[in-house]
């Protein structure tokens, strides 16, 4: 990170310790602001909805064919609908660079220029995307934007545009991060908010580095044809993406083929509903001049386009695989699932699930709603259905019936607790031994790394165990990773949800290493999920998954909310603002990464950097506050450590011991009756690095 002088580092933590001693603060930081009418850059609210041109047109482009889709995609009712950018892909550049090095439009393909193409989408209320690629060349041989990232990001804004998709063609073998991040600086640095799109075809995991390069977006897989083959190619690529994408950050599976080629109509059905439930960008690919009203009707399904749209706390994920018979499922803001029952195979069979399954179990009936057919019903927990081949069955369910009884207070081990449902990718989920891949109580004795766990519970990935909490436990903890009876092999990643929210998941673990612990807050939950997936890199062989001595500790019942939704009072910190659900980067608001302590990285959380002091008005509403005090991941060991403490009302009610980077702390605090609550970090010597988390910091009021 860049210093300043350290004559100045010390005056500035001066200034901080004392204010940290004061008792009267002034309010710097409030409620998340609203967004404004011209958003400056930032993530986006939701998926991108519109349109690109390659899928149907590739190069057969010119600026009336933009124009006229504009004015289609008003006429057919898209726009309403929530289709809002045209993107114009590659061949809209002249083969060469004007005399100031600025990149041109082809003067025959648009000779008005993209500017007045710009204004012509924008008077329609769309907006306007444009291509270029992360390399020499675009894939099409015309110029692009390596080492022009500037310039061309400027000329982007001047000229009104408003989504950049950037693609991997022609990159000279230079490293990913630094190509996409050097474009993602760029486009911020114009102060135009312009979604930026990285297109690197799947290549170097950018999901794990797009956020950081500045990305909305990323593709996932290499480019998707309207062919049957090439939809369920990339489907089967999304399995197990489905931790990395967060509000605002989105996988990309490529754009819709719906309406184009030989697919069908059921096929059209499933690819957008399956494409909606994994919380993908829709970007339309047919020609809209020309659109059937069949292929309207998918298109501007509201109730499908609302799942797609809505964010629940994670993006959709496969939950039963069972050869052509599949169930993907994504859980809405509201508490209800979204579910599709997918038949991919050639003639028609049934395709069935539970509530429990989904992670709505604890209900004694349900309702549903066909999200196609529009057709309503209720069910004790059962959903079936006789799915056409290459179709769907789309439903959304919600809990309605009266709620099972929550579990004793306690600390509670996993294992010895009924299971609202269970599933795994060989054999059966095992209590308190390892899966042995066949018979129930096949497997031996848990172990990890050399450590043997005496409870707990034994996996093959892919793995789902659901437990009912009834909103009346505070916190989960275990020790994961793979047993220690496939030796070296197994590559697996462990997730933990929340009624659907994804609340923490680890890095890959593979066979032989140490366990991780992994800890998150439950309160106001009412189910939990314990889940395992392929790491991608090897398939699932040897892929035996063990949760060492898995923990609850419940007791206090109440509504849950995280800490970063909350309006905060004061806020004071070392470097840089205290940061909502991203760690603290020491400059600007918004620079931090996904929160990452002790291997574990969470969704929710407050990032800050010692010395630091976060005040949360309470009101005598809240009884319990809980998170995992950590050092973020991204300064590795180079922080001396920072003491963490809660203060309420001026009492000191919790204080850690040094916590460094390898041993995180677990955060329980009783605050019934207090006013205001203080998230307070101080540095254990230094503050050099003291990037410092209240990881899943949450309250049950």
């Amino acid at each position: 990170m860049t210093r300043s002088p350290r004559a100045l580092q010390r005056a500035l933590t001066a200034a901080a310790t004392a204010l940290l001693a004061s008792t009267v603060m002034t309010v710097i930081a409030t409620k998340p602001a609203a967004a404004t009418a011209t958003p400056q850059p930032g993530p986006v609210a939701a998926p991108v909805m519109g349109w690109n041109s390659w899928n149907r047109f590739g190069c057969n482009i010119d600026e009336n064919l933009i124009k006229a889709t504009a004015d289609a995609m008003v006429s057919t009712g898209l726009r309403t609908s929530g289709y809002t950018y045209v993107n114009i892909d590659d061949c809209w550049m002249a083969p060469t660079r004007d005399a100031q090095g600025r990149l041109r439009p082809d003067p025959v393909r648009f000779p008005g220029g993209i500017a007045a193409v710009a204004d012509y989408v924008h008077a329609r209320g769309l907006k306007l995307g444009i291509y270029s690629s992360a390399g020499t060349a675009t894939c099409q041989g015309l110029p692009a934007s390596l080492d022009h990232e500037t310039i061309d990001a400027q000329t982007w804004a001047s000229w009104g545009v408003d989504l950049l998709k950037y693609d991997n063609c022609n990159n000279q073998g230079r490293p990913a991060l630094a190509r996409y991040k050097a474009m993602g600086d760029a486009l911020k640095a114009t102060g135009r908010h312009i979604v930026y799109s990285i297109c690197n075809w799947g290549d170097d995991a950018p999901w794990e580095f797009a956020p950081n390069a500045g990305g909305s977006l990323w593709r996932t897989t290499g480019d998707i044809n309207a062919s049957w083959g090439s939809i369920t190619s990339l489907l089967d690529q999304q399995a197990g993406l489905e931790t990395f994408a967060r509000k605002g950050f989105y996988n990309d599976p490529d754009m819709l083929e719906v309406g184009n080629g030989p697919l069908t109509a059921d096929e059209n059905v499933a690819h957008f509903s399956l494409w909606s439930v994994l919380s993908a960008p829709l970007l339309l690919g047919n020609d809209l001049r020309s659109v059937s009203a069949a292929t309207l009707n998918v298109l501007r399904n509201a109730d499908v386009i609302a799942v797609n749209q809505d964010w629940g706390g994670s993006q959709g994920r496969r939950v039963a695989d069972n050869g052509d018979a599949e169930v993907w499922a994504k859980p809405m803001s509201d508490g209800s699932v979204a579910a599709v029952l997918f038949n991919r195979g050639g003639s028609a069979t049934t395709v069935s699930t539970s509530a429990a399954a989904l992670g709505l179990g604890g209900s004694s009936s349900y309702t549903t709603k066909n999200l196609w057919t529009g057709a309503t019903g209720s069910t004790a927990g059962t959903l079936s259905a006789t799915v056409a081949a290459h179709g769907v069955a789309m439903f959304r369910v919600t809990r309605a019936g009266t709620l099972a009884a929550p579990p004793a207070a306690g600390t509670l081990q996993v294992s010895d607790l009924p299971w609202l449902a269970s599933s795994g990718g060989w054999g059966p989920v095992e209590r308190d031994r390892a899966n042995g891949e066949q018979a129930a109580g096949d497997g031996p004795g848990l172990t990890i790394g050399g450590t043997a766990f005496a409870k707990g519970i034994g996996t093959h990935a892919d793995a789902a165990v659901h437990v009912y909490l009834g909103r009346a436990c505070r916190t989960f903890t275990a020790q994961v990773g793979v047993d220690g009876e496939v030796g070296t092999n197994g590559s697996v990643r462990f997730a933990v949800y929340g009624d659907g929210r994804l609340l923490g998941f680890t890095g890959v673990k593979t066979g032989g290493q140490a366990p991780t612990r992994l800890t998150v807050s439950t309160g106001g939950y009412l189910t939990l999920e314990l889940r395992v997936t392929d790491a991608r890199n090897n398939g699932i062989s040897y892929d035996h998954a063990d949760w060492g001595a898995p923990t609850l500790v419940c007791g206090g019942s109440g509504g849950g909310t995280a800490v970063s939704d909350r309006t905060w009072g004061a806020a004071v910190n070392g470097w840089g603002p205290a940061e909502r659900d991203i760690s603290n980067g020491e400059q600007a608001a918004g620079d931090g990464s996904l929160i990452t302590v002790g291997g574990v990285s969470y969704p929710k959380g407050v990032g800050v950097h010692a010395a630091g002091d976060v005040t949360v008005p309470l009101g005598g509403a809240c009884s319990r506050f809980t998170a995992v005090a950590g050092i973020d991941a991204e300064v590795g060991t180079s922080s001396t450590g920072v003491v963490f403490s809660v203060v309420a009302d001026g009492v000191t009610l919790w204080t850690s011991p040094t916590v460094t980077a390898a041993a995180p702390a677990t955060v329980d605090v009783a605050v019934a009756g207090r006013t205001n609550l203080r998230l307070v970090t101080s540095g254990a010597g230094s503050i050099d690095f003291d990037h410092a988390d209240w990881a899943d910091a949450r309250l049950i009021c």
